[in-house]
């Protein structure tokens, strides 16, 4: 009966999408293009990244994650080719994604906001406002990048063709009503009031009386997991916040009439608007269907196929120039979320791959210099003791554990040279942090991979006397959610999930004349 019903899919699929024989690589050439853009009408083209929290890219731990500055790069690349001025205007808060470091962390987070800082570079950044994230080493380092900066407060003046922008910063809402009166002042035809507030915030002060811009950017999520869509409010002034974490930039075109004026937010995108949504609905029903566990290799590939395709469509929808402005100045507002299946600028990803070379070092190097083992644990608490310990009592589950992905955990990170990276091992090794466990990149061996106490706690007191009492038997979702949280896994679903690592002899009895399955793979 499955086969009969993979049948039925695989045929529906084939008749709706190409087979996909293999996925593009990083900048690779093979990766769709966008459609070669149509003759713009006079304007000018704004990009805008905000809340970028120290992203160079994604994890990569779920299949199609968004995001990547290689990728960002690339779209202002391509709109250049255009014709029409383009301008990179970054909103802050993208250096750091923590407002305070350990001292193991320092050397990684210096590292990767220097690689950012020169990303910035190969795009052409104009302008950059900060925020507390950005200052998380203090503002000597971040004014020693060197980037070109808009103080809070303060306004910066851009050359758009035959009109001047302004992008203006500010932490308040009154302070954005002053500094954008001045923008005004100073010549400005269209003015970007970066907020460093989050959405609502940013909501609030657009309704303020006085305020003379035309668009107002929160660029300050409330908190890590914040801003995981993007949002548009449509109002006098429109209020926008972009994906964090470098998953989307915002796409600002300009279009000139004859004569100067007010800028009028352009209405007449809807049907396209409506498109790019159905488009959206269906790629993260796909994206979901992808990332089920177990799901058959050919069905994963036709529905990765569609998938790409329908990534395609969207893109060519969201870069087409708007329609020309008549009689009065036009300005339409895209999101570009950062799909998978997009090229990346080779000379910006050049860096992010330099980056990876070094930071695994300069982690290790500090690892041996300054490392410090994890305290034991407390009195009358127990400890890790690695899951060979586990073998010998619990050889079905063992069985069970081996032929999971939990077991080669640490051979993913070392698959792409991440196994010294901070942000990555924590979710790959046993232990990491706990008392007990494991806090030197230096002495991870014999922890290596998601272990049995991973999911059922340290071990030590159950080795020493055997009973449900001394263990976590059935761990639940809030063990899981660690790792699986929105950003690593946006599609776990812990009933769903659960199954694949059962078996008979690991939580799952067998029945009577049940003969044992295999473990899931």
């Amino acid at each position: 009966m499955r086969a009969v019903v993979l049948a039925v899919l695989v045929g529906a699929l084939l008749s709706g999408c190409r087979r996909q024989e293999s996925r593009p690589q990083e900048g690779a050439s093979s990766a769709p293009q966008a459609p070669a853009p149509a003759a713009s009408p006079p304007g000018a083209v704004l990009f805008i990244s905000a809340d970028t929290r120290g992203y160079l890219g994604p994890c990569g731990c779920s299949e199609n994650m968004r995001g990547g500055i290689g990728r960002a790069a690339f779209q202002v690349q391509e709109a250049r080719k255009g014709g029409q001025p383009v301008l990179y205007v970054d909103g802050g808060n993208s250096l750091f994604g923590e407002s305070h470091l350990k001292p193991d962390q320092v050397p990684q987070e210096e590292r990767k906001a220097k690689a950012l800082a020169d990303a910035f570079r190969t795009m052409g950044l104009a302008v950059r406002a900060t925020g507390e994230l950005d200052d998380t080493r203090g503002a000597d380092f971040r004014r020693g990048l060197g980037l070109p900066e808009v103080a809070s407060g303060g306004v910066k003046l851009l050359d758009a063709g035959a009109r001047k922008v302004a992008v203006v910063a500010a932490a308040s809402g009154e302070a954005l009503v002053q500094a954008s009166q001045q923008a005004r002042a100073q010549g400005a035809d269209f003015v970007v009031g970066l907020l460093d507030q989050p959405l609502e915030a940013a909501q609030a002060a657009a309704a303020l009386p006085g305020l003379a811009a035309n668009l107002v950017v929160a660029t300050h999520s409330a908190g890590e997991f914040s801003a995981e869509e993007n949002r548009l409010v449509r109002s006098d002034v429109p209020v926008v916040a972009v994906q964090s974490k470098g998953r989307s930039l915002l796409r600002v075109d300009l279009t000139y009439a004859a004569a100067k004026g007010p800028f009028a937010l352009q209405r007449s995108q809807g049907d396209v608007d409506r498109e790019v949504t159905a488009l959206e609905q269906r790629i993260t029903l796909l994206d979901k269907e992808i990332n089920l566990p177990g799901i058959d290799p050919k069905l994963k590939a036709l529905k990765q196929g569609k998938r790409d395709e329908l990534a395609a469509r969207k893109q060519g929808l969201l870069t087409a120039p708007p329609a020309p402005a008549t009689d009065v100045n036009g300005f339409a507002l895209r999101f570009l979320p950062l799909e998978s299946n997009l090229p990346s600028a080779q000379d910006t990803q050049a860096l992010v791959k330099a980056y990876d070379a070094d930071v695994g070092k300069l982690n290790l190097e500090w690892a041996k210099a300054h490392g410090q083992d994890c305290p034991l644990p407390a009195k009358g608490q127990a400890g890790f003791v690695g899951s060979a310990a586990c073998a010998d009592c619990h050889a079905e589950a063992t069985t069970v554990w081996q032929g999971s992905k939990h077991h080669h955990a640490w051979e993913t990170l070392e698959a792409v040279g991440k196994q010294h990276h901070l942000n990555c091992i924590g979710c790959h090794v046993t232990g990491w942090q706990q008392p007990g466990g494991v806090c030197r990149l230096d002495k991870v061996a014999g922890r290596e991979d998601v272990g049995c106490e991973s999911c059922h706690g340290p071990g030590s007191k159950h080795v020493e006397a055997p009973s449900p009492e001394t263990i976590v038997g059935k761990p639940g979702q809030a063990v899981c959610v660690t790792c699986h949280n929105p950003e690593n896994s946006p599609h776990f679903d812990f009933a769903t999930y659960l199954p694949r690592i059962l078996a008979p002899g690991h939580g799952r009895p067998v029945k009577s004349g049940q003969a044992g399955e295999p473990p899931a793979k």
